[in-house]
């Protein structure tokens, strides 16, 4: 993989991590058309890590905010960390037990077309779940459900923040709150997936040029802040399901790629 292919992955990993339209799937369709495969995981860490400088960046003044509080024994800081660990217990239980279908699913590009149309299904219903919108606290059940919708997404095509921020709106959280706790739980959830790859790093880069590895990071850094902003303005003028019709054009076109390819 060249730097230039490497860039491009990077700034496709970090727009897409945090917009409801699938990192996951996106990196599947831009290896198969750009007719390329990462070697090791070594890349897919890096870009990874990335993204999650992006949600510290973006909310460092919240994550402060909690970190103060648990510090000083807040009862509202430590219940609230609460129901972000809660929330990435599902998620971690399914890849670790399934961890192999998981893979697998990476290794069948049509997952991915079809996974896509079933994420457009679930944007298209904000349409509905945005005015209902209206209750700001969450409960201890709220964090399970948004954590098995987190748990959904380890489906290549299945959106993370879109499956997230859907459920939540169901559960009636308002928007800014859904996304921001959407985003707080991709840290523990991107940090678990990266320790559960270091034993597969111990060879470094695999062959991959440290230039390539350089220019995937740092795109996805910068794109993965841009993200994030795009996001949640999108959301507050409830045009979120507009994502709908891109996952559901993605997903057709992608198939269609692969049955004519």
């Amino acid at each position: 993989m060249s730097p230039w292919q490497a860039l491009l992955l990077g700034l496709v990993q970090g727009a897409t991590e945090f917009l409801p339209i699938s990192s996951s799937g996106h990196l599947v369709m831009g290896q198969a058309l750009l007719g390329i495969r990462v070697p090791g995981v070594a890349f897919e860490v890096a870009v990874h890590v990335a993204t999650l400088v992006s949600v510290v960046i973006v909310y460092r003044a919240r994550l402060g905010r909690l970190v103060t509080g648990v510090a000083c024994g807040d009862g509202i800081a430590w219940r609230y960390v609460a129901f972000l660990a809660l929330a990435t217990v599902p998620a971690g239980v399914v890849g670790v037990v399934y961890g192999d279908l998981v893979e697998r699913a990476f290794e069948a590009p049509v997952v991915t077309g079809v996974a896509l149309l079933v994420t457009g299904a679930f944007l298209w219903t904000t349409r509905w779940a945005l005015p209902r919108a209206e209750r700001r606290e969450l409960d201890w059940r709220d964090a399970m459900l948004i954590g098995l919708a987190q748990a959904v997404a380890l489906v290549p095509g299945i959106s993370r923040s879109g499956t997230t921020v859907v459920a939540a709106l169901w559960l009636r959280i308002r928007p800014a709150e859904a996304a921001e706790f959407s985003f707080l739980m991709a840290i523990p959830a991107i940090l678990g997936a990266a320790v559960l790859e270091l034993p597969e790093l111990r060879g470094g880069a695999a062959g991959l040029p440290w230039s390539a590895l350089a220019a995937g990071t740092l795109a996805a850094a910068v794109t993965g802040v841009a993200a994030i902003v795009a996001f949640v303005a999108l959301l507050r003028r409830r045009a979120f399901h507009r994502f709908g019709v891109y996952c559901w054009a993605a997903g057709l076109l992608f198939l269609l790629y692969l049955l004519v390819a």
